[in-house]
């Protein structure tokens, strides 16, 4: 019996399993769906749609950049423990990755999960087939593309992936050019966290928002309403010196801001260079996670 697109779509449906993985299975078993189930169950390949349910909040970042610098991408890709972060064949799915994202025009997740990867079918399928190999939930949470003209892209990656930073650079130098100034400007933002690149790019909204939690801090301290305009101006100043990423300390040497250090740089290279873009991927940032210790990892993995 031969096997139809509709018999692989209905056994992906029931066992959660990667396209090419329910192909091989149809054609082993003469296109017996049940029995292709049991062999699916057999090899482990239908446990995949059970351990979607699993929180995932390790995982790793990684980074991808052309050879001349003016394109870069980067993905976050998730698992439930850090030891599942550090198995080789999840390094080079995640790896792959970042080099898939930065050569396809992929601009969202649909579509990026739909792009064929390798000989594995398309991207959701490998990741459906690693899950089902390691035997853990992974989520492929985010990706980012920059191409824009006239820049060069540099970056950084902190803590073997758990920090990932693209920074995206107007000027006519070369990435090479830039490359040890572009990392410390990467290690800054994965190291201070900035909000924003400068106070131009901070949304009105926010600035009122703060503005209002400051006045309200104020009055709760008991200031007198005459001082807090004033009061409330001062650390808005202040916060935002925190917060965007050219007004920060210079973490390499805090008598300069960021801003006076490219400024210097580019003063010296004899082309201007100003900060236009910036990402910064940390694993995990924002999802729930748990507490899991080495030795249950360890044990989870010999019993899957």
């Amino acid at each position: 019996m031969g096997v139809t697109a509709g018999m692989v779509k209905e056994l992906r449906e029931r066992t959660g399993a990667g396209m090419m993985d329910c192909k091989k299975a149809l054609v082993e078993t003469s296109g017996n769906i049940e029995k292709a189930i049991e062999l699916l169950r057999e090899k482990g390949l239908a446990q995949v749609a059970k351990k979607s349910g699993r929180i995932a909040s390790q995982g790793l970042v990684r980074l991808a950049f052309s050879a001349d610098g003016k394109k870069a991408a980067a993905v976050e890709v998730n698992s439930e423990t850090d030891f599942v972060a550090k198995n080789e064949e999840f390094i080079d799915f995640v790896s792959s990755l970042a080099d898939l994202a930065l050569s396809s025009t992929a601009n969202d997740m649909e579509g990026f999960k739909a792009l064929t990867y390798k000989d594995e079918g398309t991207v959701q399928d490998a990741l459906n087939s690693l899950i089902a190999k390691i035997g853990e939930n992974m989520n492929i949470r985010r990706f980012a593309r920059f191409e824009t003209p006239g820049t060069v892209y540099t970056g950084y990656t902190h803590g073997n992936g758990k920090i990932g930073v693209i920074v995206e650079f107007e000027t006519e130098a070369s990435a090479e050019e830039i490359a040890v100034m572009g990392k410390d400007v990467a290690m800054q933002i994965a190291s201070m966290n900035p909000k924003f690149i400068d106070e131009s790019s901070i949304d009105s909204e926010f600035i009122e928002s703060e503005k209002k939690i400051l006045v309200q801090q104020a009055l709760n301290e008991g200031k007198p309403e005459n001082i807090v305009e004033k009061m409330v101006a001062g650390r808005l100043k202040k916060e935002l010196k925190e917060t965007c990423l050219i007004e920060q300390k210079f973490v390499k040497d805090g008598e300069i801001n960021v801003c006076q250090y490219i400024d210097s740089f580019a003063a010296e290279l004899g082309k201007p260079v100003k900060v236009k873009d910036m990402l910064r991927y940390e694993v995990g940032e924002g999802l729930e996670k748990k507490e899991e210790n080495f030795a249950e990892e360890v044990a989870k993995q010999m019993n899957n």
